[in-house]
């Protein structure tokens, strides 16, 4: 891909809204996507230019359907591989078998991919929003500049440069300078358990492993995730004994042979990257420090089971990216950035805990413990609901940000509940209200007349079936539901809700 538009390097602005630091799948997210919502930022990573290597491999459903409101998902989708859910197998018989086939979104599979590949979609995105990385410059600090920071930046020749920013975003990674600048606590556990991490290409001949499935195989020896990737190579994931090196085409078979399908005879034909790592598990003490926040691997870090992380820093952004549009235009008043930590922050604590739970479960090496794992995760999967929460969970489906409780109508969302765009359809990143039926308003005049001064903000849709009007946030969760659907009522009531102040009816 020609790196020649978004990576020339270019002065760095003195002044700019929001300094992005880090420019993963987090940092260009976000800054596609206030590219798009016409926010002025600034990107920044220490790197110079798109790292190659074994990281993150899936897109989960949710993560896929906010990138399609940035014009993203087509393109990731044309270049990966689509996996039809994940399972647990024993080595001999499958355990558990979480499908995505029945999931309700327009993304029904985990889409296999490679870091680099994501990044380089983004980028692309980037580039043709007008946007650009500035490779090869280092976050060192900052100080408070009300009402923002100013922050000190080493650029590619060593020299100091300054930059002052309403708002100053770290997507910068586990070790992230900005959290260390603003003194935020990072709190949690660093488990001895060293993994290692290969992309391979495999000869499997007529082993019968499932092609488009990720799998967890349990055994005594240890357990081993296999997974297709695109352009017929597999991601091999496994326990490591301490001190182990990167691991060889030789010990990636091995592995395999040991805890992987006993009937298949597997080759490793070629190693493309392999590498160790330690999982870390913790959460930020918070997520925002008056005008500073943490995106992605910054604020949360995990066990990589079930390929959390990844997507769970792509929805930080989603969900950070419209409150600073609000903001910063006015629309809003600042007190709903706080909203940032109240919403991400519990989704973070409760995803670490449930991929810690998840590899403690799938690393037992006692024989006695592992056949009572077994027996568990058999009969779960026998269990009607189990399987479908499971698929639900991993695809990030599940997520809300609701505070009241359950409503007893299975079919009626709460405000903070995910909406699926199945039900009401995304519009970039657009308000949507969504109407019952094809009424139009009693006074005759066709809803894009009524709310022509909405248009860049708000779509409006018509759905049949709904039983009430639904407003929908731009990062597709429920702000409200019953919201009038006449003109004289619409317009004052949207002002409550929607972040913008109400036109003129006149």
């Amino acid at each position: 891909m020609p790196a020649s538009p978004i990576t020339t390097p270019t002065p760095l602005p003195p002044h700019t809204d929001v300094l992005i630091v880090g420019a993963g799948p987090v940092g260009l997210t976000l800054a596609a996507s206030l590219r798009q919502l016409g926010v002025d930022h600034v990107l920044i990573d220490r790197d110079t230019g798109v790292q190659t290597g074994s990281r993150a491999a899936a897109l989960q459903p949710r993560a896929l359907e906010y990138l399609d409101r940035i014009g993203v998902a087509e393109h990731l989708v044309a270049a990966g591989e689509r996996g039809r859910g994940f399972r647990v197998h024993d080595r001999v018989h499958t355990l558990l078998h979480a499908s995505y086939g029945g999931l309700d979104t327009p993304y029904p599979y985990v889409l296999l991919a490679s870091q680099q590949t994501t990044e380089e979609h983004l980028l692309r995105r980037l580039g043709k929003l007008g946007g650009r990385v500035h490779r090869g410059h280092r976050f060192l600090g900052f100080t408070p500049d009300f009402p923002g920071i100013t922050a000190v930046i080493a650029d590619p020749e060593g020299s100091l440069r300054s930059v002052s920013a309403r708002y100053l975003v770290g997507c910068d990674g586990l070790h992230s300078a900005v959290r260390t600048a603003a003194a935020i606590g990072f709190p949690g556990e660093a488990p001895e358990q060293l993994f290692a991490l290969a992309d391979v290409r495999l000869d499997t001949g007529a082993s019968g492993l499932g092609e488009d499935d990720t799998t967890f195989f349990l055994s005594s020896a240890g357990m081993l995730l296999l997974s297709p990737l695109a352009d017929g190579q597999h991601r091999i994931v496994t326990p490591a004994a301490p001190g182990s090196a990167a691991p060889r085409a030789v010990d990636i078979e091995r592995l395999i042979s040991e805890r992987g399908p006993t009937e298949a005879q597997i080759r490793v034909t070629a190693v493309m990257n392999a590498s160790t790592y330690r999982v870390q598990e913790r959460v930020a003490e918070r997520f925002r420090a008056g005008p500073v926040f943490l995106a992605g691997d910054a604020a949360h870090t995990h066990s990589p089971a079930g390929g959390q992380g990844m997507n769970t820093g792509i929805q930080d952004a989603g969900n950070l990216a419209w409150k600073l549009h609000a903001v910063l235009t006015g629309a809003a008043p600042a007190e709903l950035l706080d909203s940032y930590h109240g919403e991400r922050h519990p989704v973070a604590a409760e995803l670490v805990a449930f991929t810690s739970q998840f590899a403690k479960i799938a690393t037992l090496r006692d024989p006695a413990a592992g056949q009572r794992r077994n027996d568990l995760l058999a009969a779960a999967a026998a269990t009607s609901g189990i399987v479908d929460w499971v698929a639900a969970k991993l695809a990030q489906l599940d997520i809300s940000y609701a505070r009241e409780p359950d409503r007893e109508e299975p079919d009626s969302p709460r405000v903070g509940d995910r909406i699926s765009p199945l039900t009401v359809p995304q519009a970039d990143l657009r308000w949507t209200l969504a109407l019952p039926g094809r009424s139009e308003p009693k006074d005759g005049r066709p809803w894009d007349t009524v709310l022509s001064a909405w248009d860049t903000v708000l779509s409006v849709c018509h759905v049949p079936g709904l039983r009430t009007p639904l407003l929908v946030r731009a990062d597709g969760y429920l702000a409200a539901h019953g919201v009038p659907a006449e003109p004289a009522q619409v317009l004052s009531r949207l002002a409550q809700h929607l972040p913008l102040p109400v036109p003129s009816t006149r």
